[in-house]
């Protein structure tokens, strides 16, 4: 039997990381060991404890969950950050994101989708809530900029490999992506592990992240 996802769960409303602990305790295959109330007591807390997984919210007093998902991850790069927040047009979600979150999900995400969430995110994946995914590509796409000098990092990918990054930037999956490559589903996954090596990226989310940045994918083509 697996060990336990170790959990941190992280938000300045005592109601809310009370809920989270009382839903996340129902599962046996989740150990909440901490919680904490900004962002500064986050960082601290992660760098001691060591979760699998860290639940931030973003809008805190004295350190929010941006500065806080980029000081864990500095201190403790295998600790992966799931940012929950009530806010679906949050901008603090994007600049979460890219100081390296593995995911976003809704505060109103149902309890086990949460933790099919942590489990996901845990395993070394990333997820979007799928109500926001669009969101957050369409943001992002909106700050493309051609000739951007990470668009040089782009040129170490295969063709294939530019193929199998097109199409996660289109929200696919995995299963997704092999149907419309007519390959297998883990042949998909090499090409993905590939494109975030030669990337230098954390994950999928960060990989459309800088496709719609450097222009490399645009809205509506």
């Amino acid at each position: 039997m697996r060990r336990p996802v170790r959990v941190l769960v992280v938000d300045d409303d005592d109601l809310m990381r009370a809920g989270l602990r009382a839903v996340l305790s129902s599962d046996a295959s989740v150990d909440v060991i901490g919680e904490a109330t900004d962002g500064r007591d986050a960082a601290a807390r992660a760098e001691r404890l060591r979760p699998d997984v860290v639940l931030m919210d973003v809008r805190m007093p004295h350190v929010d969950g941006i500065s806080a998902t980029r000081d864990i991850l500095a201190s403790t790069p295998d600790v992966r950050v799931l940012v929950v927040t009530t806010f679906e047009d949050d901008e603090y979600v994007f600049g979460a994101l890219n100081a390296g979150a593995s995911g976003f999900l809704l505060k109103r995400t149902p309890p086990e989708e949460l933790i099919s969430a942590i489990h996901t995110v845990a395993a070394g994946e990333a997820l979007l809530s799928p109500s926001v995914t669009r969101r957050v590509v369409d943001h992002m796409a909106k700050r493309a900029a051609v000739g951007a000098p990470d668009e040089q990092r782009l040129e170490e990918l295969t063709p294939r490999e530019r193929d199998v990054l097109e199409l996660l930037g289109r929200g696919m999956s995995n299963r997704e992506i092999a149907h419309a490559l007519t390959v297998e589903e883990s042949t998909v996954k090499t090409h993905v592990k590939r494109i975030l090596m030669k990337l230098g990226l954390r994950d999928r989310v960060h990989a459309v992240i800088l496709a719609y940045e450097t222009g490399f994918i645009r809205p509506g083509a």
